[in-house]
């Protein structure tokens, strides 16, 4: 019995099981996870991928995308396990807040006209074994 403490107690936080609902995975890694599955998901549907997880001293865009002359900037929300909240439900206003600022912080890196733009969510749930329960992309989540 004393070992198996041990053992826990050795872990990286993240990696303690019941920390992210899936004891095989840690916070990271689900997120790892979610953001391939995303990625995936959008290039399926046409979107041409820009750039993944841009990031400033203001926070990180976990992808930028492109989509029918539309710059879409993408925030990818994943979660394990039962909780009382969906991965989109998660998005506070505080956060979207940041996503705008950072989104015009990346605009202003381009050259010429600002082009339309948007932002959109991916919610991914993952099961036991990392397996997909659900992925729902919401675009313009924000507008």
């Amino acid at each position: 019995m004393l070992d198996r403490v041990r053992g826990f107690l050795r872990r990286p936080v993240g990696e303690q099981p019941g920390k992210t609902g899936n004891p095989s995975l840690s916070r990271k890694q689900v997120g790892t996870r979610g953001e391939k599955l995303a990625l995936q998901h959008l290039k399926k549907r046409g979107y041409r991928v820009l750039r993944t997880n841009f990031r400033c001293r203001q926070g990180e865009i976990d992808i930028i995308a492109e989509k029918a002359g539309m710059l879409i900037f993408v925030e990818v929300r994943t979660k394990t396990g039962s909780g009382f909240i969906s991965p989109e439900e998660s998005v506070t206003r505080g956060k979207v807040e940041r996503l705008v600022s950072l989104a015009g912080i990346y605009l202003q890196t381009l050259d010429g006209p600002t082009p339309p733009w948007r932002i959109d969510v991916v919610a991914v749930e993952l099961g036991p074994g990392s397996k997909v329960l659900r992925l729902e992309h919401i675009e313009n989540a924000t507008g």
